[in-house]
């Protein structure tokens, strides 16, 4: 089977983990596996196993832009972000569960803690989850950029400290009545 994503290379049997088979290109070292290979790992295999992660190592990472075709179908694959910490993706094909990770793309999830996660990383809850925690960050750095630093804090805290209160709605009417003693208001 030729490579998805050089299109150069071949895909060849090894194995990812010692009871993780995978297929990997010969020339760009990216990998095709099964998600039904990757459960059954994942059943077999120990949480010690995926944690032992070259975190201090540097790591090359590729991470394909562009769409990638299902070695077995030839559909468009679908990706996928892992985290929103990470802005790198992975690719799925549905029709056969076929995954693709580009080269240095396992040994980064297990440094993000996420090897033992991949299959949650393709749920509509887990891409939810990265679109809200992207959003608030967004919108934070907005106000920080828009405040100030110092100021953006402080609102931060007089935020929660309204909050807390029951009659919030009065202090807020107070705070943006430009006379709050006019009956005019």
């Amino acid at each position: 089977m030729k490579c998805t994503k050089c299109k150069q290379g071949f895909l060849t049997p090894i194995k990812l983990e010692p009871t993780f088979p995978c297929l990997e290109c010969s020339e760009c070292q990216g990998h095709w596996l099964y998600l039904e290979d990757y459960l059954r790992w994942l059943e077999q295999s120990s949480t010690e196993e995926t944690l032992e992660s070259q975190v201090n190592e540097h790591i090359e990472v590729d991470d394909s832009k562009q769409a990638l075709l299902c070695p077995e179908t030839g559909r468009i694959m679908l990706k996928y972000r892992i985290s929103a910490d990470n802005s790198h993706k992975v690719d799925l094909s549905p029709e056969v569960n076929g995954i693709w990770l580009d080269k240095g793309e396992w040994t980064l999830l297990k440094n993000e803690g996420l090897a033992r996660k991949l299959n949650q990383i393709f749920t509509e809850p887990w891409q939810r989850k990265i679109r809200e925690e992207t959003a608030q960050r967004n919108f934070a750095d907005q106000y920080q950029n828009t405040f100030g630093e110092a100021d953006y804090e402080e609102l931060k805290h007089m935020r929660e400290w309204l909050n807390s209160k029951k009659n919030k709605q009065s202090m807020i009417a107070y705070l943006l009545a430009e006379n709050p003693y006019s009956a005019l208001h």
